[in-house]
């Protein structure tokens, strides 16, 4: 096999009877090699036939984001898509069959995620009008306001904003200032009295807001009977037919930012504006023509929550998006990285590959591993969610769990994202910073989802305190017989980080046998248990921290929190590894052909391996790895990185990511073609007889023709 062979389209496929040639690895007769059929459907999912359709919509040039567009045309042309959108029916699938849907919740979301591959900004617009607005109409609406409201919204005769975020208070949804005020006497039943009090309760960064929506749901404290019953939604005209605000409607433009221009932010605010009693969205709570109010759930705070909690889609939307957005921005770079060369090597005549240097296998690669592991924690998360939302398990502690899992993932996916794509810009040199290639683009546009569906701090303190949570649930399960077993076992953890006996044990059972200690750490058992013992001793040591707010004031105990806030982060950070070396480990278990297990399991290990030693201080100051095994872990990964070589090319291909979605000119022949060029006019230079001397050649040649000439002297 040649170099030729390692550098093909992505579309190339390598042959099985490969040779050696070189110090490129390569992949020799009988090696194992990936199927890369098999890991793009396992990919794909259980919704496979919606993503394969929407991929193809992707795939279409009226669906792409303009790279010199002004915001306002651009918001004109994302609006025209989502009206393309609206009539080809795609969110069909997220309505109940009363509303002539499928209840197909899993199959939207995933087709929804494909579309962040055409312009972030349409799927963001979509996931605006019908994951949000729509759904709180679907979700915390009656059958008789959601035939009322929900297919004009389908159709997008309605548009629609999701009024929820005050800048006032961002994410601390409990504590927003809005107000809606039930007045018996209004209308013929009663009517809401919608109120802005001050400048900090506007409602902003809302999609829709500035220019399209003609409706909105918002939400705000229910008050009846002089009673706040807290935060709930209603459905709440905001424009005419025309566009022209309604009475004490006031909205602002947001302007342009630092991505998204296609989606029109901007801010909504109330003056006293006045609705229907009908108008609350009340299947979590209701208020009748006399001002009596009533609700399901007794305890306003679970109220609370499980309304909020039927919006988590958008996160679990945002971390398959997330994924999706890590896998064109690797298939760009290492495509590109796999054509472009650089700097001679052993051959004077053929400069390196940039996929050959250490330095590019290791920024590139081990983002790679992380993507799979993270999109095969989304399918998990992506089938429990259409369990709950299909009504198929709905159940609270359902709901708890779809909940913690999704604050887990979406966090998690999207800083990676935005990893990635930087990493990856800076592989493409300056190439990877033009607009036409699409990484400078999609950073800007990813930027903001680390921050809105729920911030991705506040996120990960919520996963934090849900596992502090079930740590103190299982305490208090134990009975009094057991709880001296329960306290031994944990201990038995916890005493690993003030004594070296686990040390020495590795130490004793490695010495004199390092592929010993390699071998281990390849093991699926050990990277399991050194991911699950640092997740489980992270929340444990945080848990006895806080031990003592039991018996303490609220703001007493809310300051013991906050003293050991990046504690419970890094907890969460922790569980989220585990989290998705499992979900990695599932899926290669489900694939029946053992030489793309073998490949899967190497990406799998470096995923592992890499989560290990970007903790391994922690690691060897808790007791829980040998200093030898710890050093070893370095030289592991970096055979990992070079057996992982020659299959790069087929992990990106088994991301599915066609030309229509590349769009980048250096991954779609473009730097190749320029390769051959540049190699064709050596060859025939180096072939002419009028090519220019060197001057480097002409000094080797006088200084070897001076030794020769000494070594003759010497010999008279």
């Amino acid at each position: 096999m040649t170099t030729e062979n390692i550098t093909a389209p992505v579309d190339a496929v390598l042959p099985a009877s490969a040779t050696p040639t070189g110090p490129i690895p390569v992949l020799p007769d009988g090696a194992p090699r990936l199927d890369v059929e098999m890991v793009s459907e396992a990919l794909l999912g259980r919704w496979a036939d919606a993503r394969r359709a929407s991929r193809e919509r992707a795939a279409r040039p009226e669906m792409h984001r303009p790279i010199d567009a002004s915001v306002a045309e651009h918001r004109e042309r994302v609006f025209g898509q989502l009206q393309t959108l609206a009539d080809e029916q795609v969110s069909l699938p997220m309505l109940p069959e009363h509303l002539g849907g499928p209840n197909d919740n899993g199959a939207n979301v995933a087709a929804f995620e494909e579309l962040v591959v055409a312009d972030p900004s349409l799927q963001i617009k979509a996931g605006v009008q019908w994951g949000l607005y729509t759904s709180a109409i679907v979700q915390l609406g009656n059958e008789e306001q959601q035939k009322r409201w929900v297919p004009a919204a389908m159709s997008l005769e309605t548009p629609g904003a999701f009024a929820m975020t005050e800048i006032g208070h961002g994410s601390d949804v409990q504590s927003l200032a809005t107000t809606a005020t039930f007045d018996p006497d209004g209308g013929e039943d009663g009517e809401w009295v919608i109120h802005t009090p001050f400048r900090a309760a506007w409602k902003d960064y809302l999609g829709n807001a500035a220019v399209h929506a003609k409706a909105a749901t918002v939400f705000a404290r229910l008050i009846t009977n002089g009673v706040d019953h807290g935060v709930h939604c209603f459905y709440v005209p905001v424009r005419d037919a025309e566009g022209n605000l309604l009475p004490g409607v006031s909205s602002e433009d947001d302007g342009e930012k630092g991505g998204l221009n296609g989606i029109d932010n901007g801010r909504l605010a109330f003056d006293h504006v006045r609705v229907p009693r009908t108008n609350l969205l009340n299947r979590y709570g209701d208020v009748a023509a006399d001002g009596t109010y009533t609700s399901p759930i007794d305890s306003p705070g679970r109220r609370f929550f499980t309304m909020i909690g039927t919006l988590v889609q958008g996160r679990v939307s945002l971390d398959g998006s997330a994924i999706r957005a890590s896998e064109l921005a690797l298939h760009i770079a290492i495509t590109y990285a796999t054509q472009r060369r650089q700097f001679t090597a052993a051959d004077p005549t053929k400069e390196t590959v940039l996929m050959d240097y250490q330095a590019h296998l290791h920024r590139l690669l081990p983002k790679l591993a992380a993507t799979y592991a993270g999109a095969f924690a989304h399918e998990q998360l992506l089938q429990a969610f259409d369990d709950v939302f299909s009504g198929r398990e709905d159940t609270p502690e359902s709901r708890e769990d779809l909940e913690t899992l999704a604050a887990t993932l979406k966090p998690t996916s999207t800083r990676l994202a935005l990893d990635t794509i930087q990493e990856c810009r800076e592989a493409c040199g300056g190439s990877g910073f033009m607009a036409e290639n699409q990484l400078v683009g999609l950073h800007q546009d990813l930027d903001v989802y680390a921050t809105f569906e729920g911030d991705n701090t506040i996120l990960l303190q919520l996963v934090a305190k849900r596992l502090l949570a079930d740590y103190t649930s299982e305490l208090r399960s134990v009975d009094r017989a057991g709880i001296g077993r329960f306290i031994a076992q944990r201990a038995e953890v916890l005493s690993k980080r003030h004594t070296p006996w686990a040390r020495l044990v590795q130490d004793v059972s490695d010495r004199g046998n390092r592929r010993r200690s390699s071998d281990s750490m390849r093991q699926a058992d050990f990277q399991e248990s050194m991911l699950a013992d640092r997740a489980r001793v992270k929340v444990e040591e945080v848990a006895l921290a806080l031990r003592g707010t039991a018996r303490m004031s609220p703001a007493d105990a809310a300051a013991e929190v906050n003293k050991h806030q990046v504690e419970m982060l890094d907890a969460a950070r922790a569980h989220a590894d585990l989290v998705r070396w499992r979900a990695f480990t599932a899926g290669i278990e489900k694939l029946e052909d053992e030489a793309t297990r073998a490949v899967l399991t190497d990406v799998r290990d470096l995923f592992g391996l890499t989560a290990i030693n970007d903790d391994l201080a922690w690691y060897l100051l808790s007791g829980m790895i040998s200093q030898q095994r710890g050093r070893l872990i370095a030289s592991d990964l970096k055979r990992l990185l070079w057996r992982l070589r020659p299959h790069v090319l087929d992990l990106v291909a088994a991301f599915d990511i066609r030309p229509g979605h590349v769009r980048a000119p250096i991954a779609l022949g473009g730097e190749q073609q320029r390769q051959d060029e540049a190699a064709a006019y050596f060859r025939a230079q180096r072939a002419s007889h009028d090519a220019p001397v060197s001057e480097k050649a002409l000094r080797d040649a006088e200084k070897k023709r001076r030794r020769a000439e000494s070594k003759r002297s010497g010999r008279r």
